[in-house]
């Protein structure tokens, strides 16, 4: 269980990776990549994935600290699902948004 556990958290931090990659870019041309959603989909799916397994097993889990990663993950991802379906060209304070929240959730699971 501990390599599925390892796996997971891997495939977890790759796809914040890439959300947080992706917005970056995306500040100088304002247009949605795709692969921005498939990583914030991915991040999420994963990181829910992984508190299962975490409680399948022995480790103890901080139920609070995962209810604020969830959350900011759901906006995250619905930020993306949105910006998707536009047409038009998004601004730069969207895609910094977006970098801004993946920094926030990176730093509460490393710090808290």
């Amino acid at each position: 269980m501990d390599i599925v556990r390892s796996l997971l958290l891997i495939v977890h931090l790759l796809s914040w990776a890439l959300v947080f990659g992706y917005a970056l870019s995306a500040l100088k041309t304002k247009e949605m990549p795709k692969g921005l959603l498939h990583g914030a989909l991915g991040a999420l799916l994963s990181g829910l994935l992984l508190v299962g397994v975490i409680e399948m097993g022995d480790g103890d889990v901080n139920h609070m600290k995962i209810g604020i990663k969830l959350v900011v993950a759901l906006v995250v991802s619905g930020l993306a699902i949105w910006g998707e379906r536009r047409d038009e060209k998004l601004s730069a304070g969207f895609f910094g948004g977006i970098a801004g929240l993946v920094v926030v959730n990176v730093a509460i699971a490393v710090l808290v």
